[in-house]
């Protein structure tokens, strides 16, 4: 069983893990033998949040709750304030999961906390545009394995830019493997061009065919 952890704070990009967080919760579009997937949020502490967007969100548990294997996924979301020190319990527990096999999802302003801490400097990722962790991240050495779109993977860290919401999202669930390789396929066409003929596709694809 997978645990996704999506950490939480106050300033956070609500609207970057709309895509991703909806799926995982709903589980609506999941194929029949999809593995078991438990989501959790985790805060700095226990005190609720609120994001760029206005919403009061209270966590589920703490930074600390996250379990280091290769099961766990934490989901570091864009925000304002990912160069303040606070952040350093969140940066450490990634390092711990890229160490331990486990996955790490950064979007945004998260990519920039990772590249600070050097944990962008071997491994295939993207961000906010060709120059962007040059000049915002002094010491970043992982220019050579950056590449310009909209979102990366590379095993277990998937990272995208602030116009990658979409295609982070699918590079997250297909490293869960909860959606069928061609549901997975038809859901990205279909909020990617809005064409309803992806739609009903997709619906063909799911366990009870879209009836």
């Amino acid at each position: 069983m997978f645990t996704v952890y999506l950490y939480i704070f106050d300033t956070m990009a609500d609207w970057e893990i709309g895509h991703a967080v909806s799926e995982l919760g709903s589980r609506r579009f999941f194929k029949a033998d999809a593995p078991e997937v438990s989501f959790k949020t985790v805060g700095l502490s226990a005190e609720p949040v609120k994001t760029m967007g206005g919403l009061r969100v209270i966590p589920d548990g703490v930074i600390g709750d996250v379990a280091v294997n290769a099961q766990s996924v934490l989901l570091l979301p864009g925000g304002n304030t990912w160069e303040d020190p606070k952040h350093g319990p969140a940066i450490q527990k990634a390092a711990e999961l890229l160490d331990a096999g486990g996955a790490v999802c950064a979007i945004c302003g998260a990519t920039a906390a990772l590249a600070r801490a050097g944990l962008l400097d071997r491994r295939r990722h993207t961000s906010n545009g060709a120059g962007f962790l040059e000049a915002f991240c002094p010491g970043y050495q992982g220019t050579v394995h950056y590449v310009d779109e909209p979102a990366a993977a590379d095993g277990g860290l998937i990272t995208a830019g602030a116009h990658g919401a979409l295609q982070w999202a699918r590079e997250i669930l297909a490293y869960l493997g909860v959606f069928r390789a061609d549901t997975l396929e038809e859901w990205y066409a279909y909020f990617r061009t809005g064409e309803a003929r992806h739609f009903y596709a997709m619906m063909q694809t799911l366990p009870s065919g879209g009836r």
